[in-house]
């Protein structure tokens, strides 16, 4: 399970002095932890995997977004420490979906829900997220229901 590989991952990061794993393992570990106790309910703490992989994405998507603005900013150096986190937080996602996968997806649900215009953005964009949930980026996903919907 995802929380006994942080765990596991915590104590290798500590012998082998790795302060860049160490960090980002710490920090994802109390955002599970942080989700484990927004949840809690009647004693139990325990979140089920899939949603401790959706709060790693959230953390990797806190980076990428981070990353950007360092950029914008001229600041390659704090740019430098968050591409690092999100190597290693990278590690702990299930493999993404290509472009060409979640094209055909999308192309699947603009047939099935009628959408005809980017009108009809909502309608795709709500049952691609469920289906793509942690196995694309919601940015590529967004682009690509764009993309689809301008063709018709």
């Amino acid at each position: 399970m995802l929380k006994e590989r942080l765990q596991a991952d915590l104590k290798d990061a500590m012998k082998a002095r790795d302060e860049v794993k160490l960090r980002t393992v710490r920090s994802l570990r109390a955002a599970v932890m942080a989700r484990e106790i927004e949840l809690r309910s009647g004693g139990t703490g325990d979140i089920p995997e899939s949603e401790a992989l959706v709060v790693i994405q959230k953390q990797a998507k806190q980076r990428r977004d981070s990353i950007d603005q360092f950029d914008a900013a001229g600041r390659s150096d704090l740019s430098d420490v968050e591409k690092a986190e999100l190597e290693v937080i990278e590690s702990y996602l299930p493999e993404q979906l290509s472009e060409e996968a979640v094209r055909k997806i999308v192309q699947q649900i603009v047939t099935e829900s009628g959408a005809s215009s980017m009108r009809d953005m909502g309608k795709v964009m709500g049952p691609s997220m469920a289906k793509m949930k942690g196995l694309a980026d919601g940015k590529l996903v967004q682009e690509v229901v764009k993309s689809v919907l301008s063709e018709l």
